[in-house]
């Protein structure tokens, strides 16, 4: 994809389904009794992925283009898979599946693609087996494929030492197998979609501080799920029209859930100009129009329990950070390392090739901005997040940017280069 610098970008937009809300949707909707339809679902890949996965336990689900309706068979409604279960490029899938194999009649194993093979389970088969769940990497790496042979399952709290939604959800689910409750306390508070979703679906979830604790053996019913806006995806239009010069733009019915809104809260310490329109809550989720025009950014730091909040964001936040005055510093982040590249790494590489000054740490960068960006050859390394980001950067650098693999974005945004282009950039 060739992307040049342009002029103001204008226009309304509605971003695809939430990524994180459409993949429980899924998982939710085979764990319950009866139907469950979800409206603007996500069609990425990761999603599709979690789709397939169901079909081989047995679950009917139909798509036609954003509206999935899944035909539940209740909490132990599952069956043995044929064969291995793909996850594809999907982390969500494999970590929030395996709580869900622990506790089934059945043994499975749990893989993904090259990428997903290399990606740490440690931190899921940790919690897994102090619940009793016989759980091993085949190639004795801590990574997938992952081994799983269904097992009673004892409640437990856990501490976890990271605070990671897919962490959570994973033992959540698993709790939902158990003997007795089972909690997991973080360090900060992660996305909270799974504790919302589930008690819409019925189950028996409490929240207290970074606590949350499930009942076992919950009736699931199915629900309706309008599935809001991602704010992952609109990120990149809400850098977009802050960096572009004249730029107005109206994104529709955005999530602005606020363990997922600290994007929102670090443009305007930033000094962007970002109006929320016409909040609602739609089923367990609240969600709002964004209204962004074009803005002078200047520096800020982005640390602490703010990073749960944003870690998808953090790529185009530091593209924000190169084009804003003054020094930016991203700390508390070391979980960029993991994600679908490393991101401090990739995100430093391909920032320098346009010129910008930044410096990464071992759990975060330091961005000095300010300075002229000019186009350059980008490799995202396979990275949808890091693709987009730089098609962000691409247009407020001077010159021609180049960004290879692009279709990469296929894993969370099939339509993201469609979508630019309709407000006028590409």
């Amino acid at each position: 994809m060739v992307i040049q610098k342009h002029g103001p970008l204008r226009g309304e937009l509605a971003v695809p389904g939430d990524k994180s809300i459409s993949h429980r949707s899924v998982m939710f909707g085979a764990l319950s009794e009866g139907i469950t339809e979800a409206e603007n679902f996500l069609t990425g890949a990761d999603c599709l992925s979690t789709i397939s996965c169901f079909r081989q336990m047995g679950i009917l689900v139909e798509q036609n283009g954003t509206s999935v309706v899944v035909h539940g068979k209740g909490l132990h409604g599952l069956t043995r898979p044929s064969g291995i279960i793909d996850a594809g490029n999907s982390g969500t899938t494999v970590r929030l599946l395996s709580g869900i194999l622990a506790g089934q009649p059945f043994d499975s194993t749990i893989t993904g693609d090259t990428s997903i093979q290399k990606r740490p389970m440690k931190r899921v088969m940790t919690p897994l087996s102090q619940m009793g769940a016989s759980i091993a990497s085949v190639h004795e790496n801590g990574c997938a494929p992952l081994q799983i042979k269904g097992s009673p399952l004892h409640g437990i709290h856990y501490l976890s030492p990271v605070a990671s939604a897919q962490v959570k959800s994973c033992v959540l689910l698993a709790g939902l197998y158990a003997d007795a409750p089972t909690s997991v306390t973080e360090p900060a508070i992660s996305r909270n979609h799974s504790e919302l979703m589930l008690r819409y679906f019925g189950a028996d979830i409490q929240c207290e501080g970074t606590t949350s604790t499930v009942l076992p053996d919950p009736r699931l019913t199915g629900q309706k799920v309008n599935v809001p806006g991602d704010i992952s995806s609109a990120a990149y239009f809400i850098a977009a029209a802050l960096l572009v010069p004249g730029s107005e733009v109206l994104l529709k019915n955005v999530g602005i859930n606020p363990t997922r809104d600290g994007m929102l809260r670090v443009v305007r310490a930033m000094g962007g100009d970002v109006t929320l329109i016409n909040e609602s809550t739609g089923g367990a989720e609240p969600c709002a129009d964004l209204l962004i025009r074009s803005s002078s950014l200047h520096a800020t730091t982005i640390e602490g329990e703010l990073i749960p909040t944003l870690i998808d964001e953090l790529p185009v936040i530091a593209v924000l950070a190169a084009f804003a005055e003054g020094t930016t510093v991203i700390k508390d982040a070391a979980e960029l390392k993991v994600k679908e590249s490393d991101r401090i790494a990739v995100m430093t590489e391909n920032l320098k090739r346009m010129g910008a000054d930044v410096e990464p740490t071992d759990d975060g960068m330091i961005i000095h901005g300010g300075r002229p960006l000019h186009g350059a050859t980008i490799n995202p390394h396979l990275d949808h997040r890091i693709a987009m980001s730089f098609a962000v950067a691409a247009l407020a650098a001077d010159g021609e940017t180049k960004i290879q693999d692009a279709d990469c974005v296929k894993i969370s945004y099939p339509g993201f280069y469609t979508d630019l282009e309709g407000l006028g950039t590409v």
